[in-house]
């Protein structure tokens, strides 16, 4: 950086993998800073070793408390405060929330540095749609609290992105095939690291194939929107016009069929005046 930072709390996004992804702003930043949050010192420490810096460390997680929380906020007035997770970006599935918001509220500047994100690189890599997606973060590991969340999900007509650890991911994945069903999916790993994968396919393959346990380390899994339903052909469209005309008028069983089979109630209403004449 050019000019020593401004007070404030600074969202530094770190790499995800590949220490080299680390942007020379969020390093000078780093270097620079009075003190850096972070979720485990002994993680954030290989990373400021490797960029030379020396700024002390403090822990801030989800078990972080509200005192912790208003000391930190105590130092933003005259010092430059940094905010880093384990990989990636901050508050993206990581804690961090609560203290912006209170920061802000406080009146104290936040800024961000911009970087990796793991969410992000899998949609990149996964050859799904990428113009409309849904972040859903960890589901519940309890598969009763997983399946009902994947159930509010298959409504989302959008890819869907989410996080999981290896031991988990053999049923995660049955229980996604089961529920999203022709839905196609990707599942990575090790994004930027050595051993980067991903493996793309439906989702009933995918669950087969780590339906004995799954690889180790970050996993992020890229489900597609649900397939696009096939269009009602006419005759689908006149026995349910002729079923519905034996109760409603045209108008109404136009109306009734048109939500029904999901085409356009001008056509189905046009159809309907017809059948009702013949």
């Amino acid at each position: 950086m050019t000019t020593s930072p401004s007070p404030g709390l600074y969202i530094v996004a770190t790499p995800i993998g590949n220490l080299s992804d680390m942007t020379p702003r969020a390093a000078d930043l780093l270097i620079n800073a009075d003190m850096v949050l972070c979720e485990d010192k002994r993680v954030t420490a290989k990373l400021m070793h490797h960029i030379g810096a020396h700024t002390p460390l403090r822990r801030y997680d989800d078990h972080s408390s509200d005192g912790d929380r208003e000391s930190i906020l105590g130092m933003l007035g005259d010092k430059v405060v940094a905010l880093v997770s384990d990989a990636g970006t901050p508050l993206i599935s990581d804690p961090g929330y609560k203290l912006v918001r209170a920061a802000r509220a406080a009146g104290y500047e936040v800024y961000t540095l911009p970087g990796p994100s793991a969410a992000i690189a899998a949609l990149t890599l996964s050859g799904l749609p990428t113009d409309r997606f849904l972040f859903a973060g960890f589901l519940p590991s309890k598969q009763k609290a997983r399946r009902d969340a994947i159930a509010e999900l298959a409504a989302v007509r959008t890819s869907l992105v989410l996080y999981e650890s290896g031991p988990r991911l053999g049923a995660c994945l049955a229980d996604l095939a089961e529920l999203l069903p022709g839905r196609d999916g990707a599942v990575s790993r090790e994004i930027t690291k050595l051993h980067e994968e991903t493996v793309t396919g439906t989702l009933a393959e995918l669950a087969e194939r780590y339906a004995d346990g799954g690889p180790k380390g970050e996993i992020v899994i890229v489900i597609g929107p649900p397939p696009s339903p096939e269009a009602a052909s006419d005759d689908d469209l006149d026995a349910a016009i002729d079923l519905a005309l034996q109760d409603l008028s045209p108008s109404r069983a136009a109306a009734k069929v048109a939500g029904d089979l999901n085409i356009p109630r001008k056509r189905a209403y046009a159809r309907a005046l017809e059948r009702a004449k013949s």
